[in-house]
């Protein structure tokens, strides 16, 4: 079973539907069958790196809202991180432009690093606010999730490094018509859109997992190969 995760470093939701999948999987019988590929979306590909503006200013800002309004808005977001071991610190979070970290993300599953990346990269902006768009920070967080310090760094300094990749995928959710993230696909056949509820990601994994391994339709109780026919013979059992 594939799932493909599209989703951006600084989606909050991204972090909780990404941990919630991750629960249900580990729920799963049949997980050692789960392949989960994550995608590139960038919510705001317009976005300007880092420029000392908190969260605050930059969701008022962009909603049209005051900080005092965003403040409230975020709290149930934090509530909700928080009931799956996510801890979110907006009031130092720096929001940025994602276009590197997604770069060094597909650098990162050349190396087999892809998760462990994933993982340091969400955690690295939500809980330890780090800044996702700059170089150097992400080499930082590229050496601890195992990869080689100097050669992410490399790949980084490159603006064409992997930018295809990136963009590729991109294109695909325009053509599977994503327009919000997290979203989730199954085996190319099933969606899920958004941080669902844990149970929502256990019932598909459970869905897709019968549909396409059925059950044979019949139990056999037979005791030994019995006496049956075929086209060439009959076949009487022997006693011993």
């Amino acid at each position: 079973m594939k799932i493909e995760v599209w989703s951006d470093y600084v989606c909050p939701f991204c972090y909780i539907g990404k941990r919630r999948l991750e629960m249900a999987i580990e729920q799963f019988p049949h997980q050692d069958q789960v392949e989960v590929e994550f995608k590139s979306f960038q919510l705001d590909p317009n976005t300007a790196k880092y420029t000392e503006q908190s969260i605050y200013e930059a969701l008022a800002a962009k909603f049209g809202t005051s900080e005092a309004q965003v403040r409230e808005m975020n709290k149930g977001m934090i509530a909700q991180a928080a009931e799956i071991g996510l801890t979110y610190n907006y009031d130092n979070m720096k929001p940025t432009n994602t276009f590197d970290a997604h770069r060094l993300a597909k650098f990162a599953k050349t190396v087999g690093k892809e998760k462990d990346l994933t993982e340091n990269l969400l955690h690295g902006y939500f809980t330890e606010s780090k800044n996702v768009g700059d170089l150097e920070t992400l080499a930082d967080i590229a050496e601890a999730s195992g990869i080689d310090r100097a050669q992410a760094l490399e790949i980084l300094n490159d603006e064409k490094a992997f930018a295809v990749d990136v963009n590729n995928d991109q294109i695909i959710a325009q053509q599977f018509r994503i327009t919000g993230v997290p979203f989730f696909i199954i085996n190319q056949k099933y969606a899920i859109s958004g941080a669902q509820p844990l149970e929502t990601f256990t019932n598909a994994l459970e869905k897709v997992w019968e549909e396409e391994n059925p059950k044979p339709l019949f139990e056999d109780l037979s005791q030994d190969t019995g006496a049956v026919c075929t086209d060439e013979s009959c076949i009487i059992p022997t006693k011993e």
